[in-house]
């Protein structure tokens, strides 16, 4: 599996937050409940990049001819 195609996908859950955030400011009734649920998308944009840099990420360097 090539990393860059989880790393897309994160990029498109920080877009989304970011769009949440805003939401969130053009709507006092729900922002807070935008907020959260921003958090919560940016969260685990944060954890996918964490675990493509520290599980997958090393796989793919990893060239078992030259091991």
């Amino acid at each position: 599996m090539h990393p860059n195609a989880i790393l897309n996908e994160v990029q498109q859950l920080y877009s989304v937050s970011d769009r949440l955030d805003s939401l969130a400011e053009q709507h006092p009734l729900v922002s807070e409940a935008l907020l959260t649920i921003s958090g919560s998308v940016r969260g685990t944009a944060t954890l996918l990049e964490v675990l493509v840099a520290t599980k997958i990420a090393p796989l793919s360097r990893f060239d078992p001819a030259n091991a």
